[in-house]
């Protein structure tokens, strides 16, 4: 086996790397969106669903129905996969 020397004392990896990480980038990038999309929308909005009306500012009601879909989206996919691995299992015979 060749052992390399690195006078750095680095690895050289990818999360060696002075600075910010695209993650933490995205991450900061996505709350300022947030920020300005709360700041504006910020007035209040009424939501009559059968015999039920309350209101709401604008921004909280659009991040819940978001999160409340993202929440769906996920459950979805934790079905799909969860029928796969069961009809993989089936087919191998397990």
């Amino acid at each position: 086996m060749v052992q390399q020397h690195n006078p750095s004392g680095t690895t050289g990896g990818a999360t060696d790397r002075a600075g910010l990480s695209r993650g933490l980038v995205t991450t900061l990038v996505g709350v300022g969106l947030l920020v300005v999309f709360v700041a504006q929308n910020r007035q209040d909005v009424t939501l009559t669903f059968l015999v039920w009306s309350f209101s709401w500012p604008l921004w909280l009601f659009t991040v819940v129905a978001a999160v409340l879909g993202a929440l769906v989206w996920m459950g979805l996919g934790v079905l799909r996969r969860h029928r796969r691995r069961v009809a993989r299992r089936a087919a191998r015979g397990d």
